[in-house]
């Protein structure tokens, strides 16, 4: 199976950033490729999961008042504040792997590789029930499978099937910032009877890693588990001509707001 590497240098605004990634499970859908794509976001943005109650748990008025970007993802999952991080949106065909859970597990333990390869060593947080939407940010704790740094969640990833294929992205920490998250809830927002908040990772693994080291390292140890044909993708104008189409989704207010 051949794959596609993008290490996007333009940070892109949070609508942008999912419309691409929707695009990519187009071709994915469509031709049948496998995609490696590494971003950033500008401005800082905070996303909700697909399902995510947003409106009842956000405050939006001050999310307003202080310009904070938002978007709905097309994946599952719970809030998360994009700013100091690399994120990495993988699509393929889903029958790659026996199910969604092998596929997700391969790709957090493909992730806890490439820390390695920068000298951080990570592992996979031990099986445990699913969080509820409730359970508040996705940093907050970590579920089964994501990726432990010194025994703090430093990836959070959301995945989605349309189809027969896979869309999986994530969020790997780079500095710490994700108790802004929880200063935009709503102070009557619903929260799960007994939960513990477990912090997110410091900024990561405890010396300053930059956005290129960390997709090298990332694109190397998937180059390298994935062994096959890989083509880095310069020039992705149709890719990005593609995605306009899922613009107007993703800005509108009635998709972010609504549930």
């Amino acid at each position: 199976m051949s794959w596609h590497l993008w290490i996007d240098a333009v940070p892109r605004p949070g609508y942008a950033n999912m419309a691409v990634d929707s695009s990519l499970l187009d071709r994915t859908e469509q031709q049948g490729e496998s995609w490696l794509r590494l971003y950033r976001w500008s401005p800082h943005c905070l996303s909700f999961g697909r399902h995510e109650p947003a409106a009842r748990r956000y405050d939006l008025d001050r999310i307003q008042e202080l310009g904070v970007d938002t978007v709905r993802r097309p994946t599952g999952g719970r809030a998360v504040w994009h700013a100091s991080e690399l994120t990495y949106a993988i699509t393929m065909p889903a029958d790659r792997f026996p199910s969604l859970r092998a596929a997700y597990l391969a790709i957090h333990d493909l992730l806890r590789e490439a820390l390695g390869r920068i000298g951080v060593r990570g592992s996979l947080a031990p099986p445990t029930r699913t969080a509820p939407l409730k359970a508040g940010p996705c940093f907050a704790r970590p579920a089964g499978g994501e990726v432990l740094v010194n025994g703090r969640k430093a990836i959070g990833s959301a995945q989605l099937r349309r189809g027969s294929s896979l869309l999986q992205h994530g969020s790997i920490l780079l500095e710490d910032s994700q108790r802004f998250v929880e200063s935009l809830q709503r102070a009557d927002a619903p929260t799960e009877t007994g939960e513990v908040r477990v912090q997110p990772a410091p900024p990561p693994l405890g010396r300053p890693v930059d956005f290129t080291e960390l997709a090298q390292a990332v694109a190397t140890a998937a180059s390298t588990r994935w062994s096959s044909l890989w083509t880095r993708v310069d020039q992705p104008r149709r890719i990005l001509e593609a995605a306009t189409k899922y613009f107007p989704q993703f800005q509108s207010a009635d998709w972010t707001w609504t549930r």
